[in-house]
């Protein structure tokens, strides 16, 4: 162990995810603890905020001590403890920044707030040292956005959506043909044998912005499986999937161009969030990128793309570097977003 090495005990609750990790210089894994609760909001057709909360404490300390011990990780040689303050639910925020906000007086440890969308970025540096200007496209339940880095821990949304997020209408789309929650990967998998049939709507494609509307193709999709029902017709689920599928990967691949050709000098191309697990999108976004030879396209592992503590590990290093230390008046910040470009 050098001296020079940094270790952080990273944690994140910010929706319905308890985790925790030991992440070595922002870029290796040392001891990764998921706590998923899934289970408990299947019934519910999505995410229930009372119900997070409770599982988020009952899990938060059996992760933290069993992140030290998969590690075999001696508390005194943690150089900090970084956990998400926002976006995400304010009672599932609070259960993690009071954990760590514990750990760190206990131990004497400098505290580190991370925003939850910068962890998604920084996800791909466990693929590759993330290298600035980096454009990066955040796609996920809650979030779907343009993300221009000029340098490190810097962040300007260029674009966002105006409505519903993709993710949030993959569950939506999935509720209304009866797919478990969360439904992006059986929605990803039954398009694969369907065909765009239906040429579902592609909002602001064409539009001078890199803005995102997504509600008006969630509509669309509904009233076809609505009429349908009503006159007794009986459509292809596979092909319904498959235009819906194709509708937000156009769009999002559409204004990722649009950003890279308008954005000169960019290095590195990110996909992160939980819908850049989807094998259509990150398949188009990496047929674009190779028009482009001096841009690297880095999707974030499968296994992060989710909420993890391992991503948030990974960004509270480059603001361990810069001495972006906070406070133990940090707070939960539900509605936390970027600087607008």
């Amino acid at each position: 162990m050098l001296k020079k090495d940094k270790f952080i005990l990273a944690i994140e609750s910010s929706c319905d995810e308890t985790s925790v990790a030991i992440v070595k210089n922002g870029n290796e894994i040392l001891s990764h603890f998921i706590a998923t609760q899934i289970k408990s909001h299947q019934r519910f057709g999505g995410v229930v905020p009372e119900v997070a909360s409770r599982h988020h404490i009952e899990e938060i300390t059996i992760g933290i001590k069993k992140a030290l011990s998969d590690a075999n990780f001696k508390i005194s040689n943690l150089t900090a403890v970084a956990v998400t303050y926002g976006p995400g639910l304010v009672g599932s925020l609070l259960v993690g920044i009071n954990a760590a906000k514990s750990f760190s007086c206990e131990y004497h440890l400098p505290l580190i707030g991370v925003n939850h969308m910068a962890g998604h970025i920084y996800a791909a540096n466990y693929v590759k040292k993330l290298q600035f200007p980096l454009l990066a496209l955040l796609v996920s339940g809650g979030h779907t956005e343009l993300v221009y880095m000029p340098q490190r821990y810097k962040f300007k949304i260029l674009g966002t959506t105006r409505d519903d997020a993709a993710g949030e209408v993959f569950d939506k789309v999935g509720r209304v043909l009866g797919l478990a929650y969360p439904a992006g990967k059986a929605i990803d998998e039954l398009s694969k044998s369907g065909s765009d049939t239906f040429h579902f709507p592609r909002a602001m494609i064409k539009d001078d912005n890199y803005d995102f509307s997504f509600s008006g193709l969630k509509s669309a999709f509904i009233n076809t499986v609505h009429n349908a029902d009503q006159v007794g017709k009986k459509l292809n689920k596979n092909d319904l999937l498959a235009s819906f599928q194709n509708s937000v990967v156009d769009v999002l691949t559409t204004k990722t161009e649009k950003a890279i050709n308008e954005f000169s000098g960019i290095k590195q191309f990110v996909l992160a969030g939980g819908v850049a697990a989807n094998s259509q999108l990150r398949a188009s976004l990496s047929n674009l990128i190779k028009d482009y030879p001096n841009i690297d396209f880095i999707p974030a592992p499968l296994k992060l793309c989710g909420d993890n503590a391992a991503m948030i590990g990974a960004a509270a290093y480059d603001q361990f570097l810069q001495g972006n230390f906070s406070h133990l008046d940090l707070n939960a910040v539900p509605n936390l977003s970027f600087e607008h470009y």
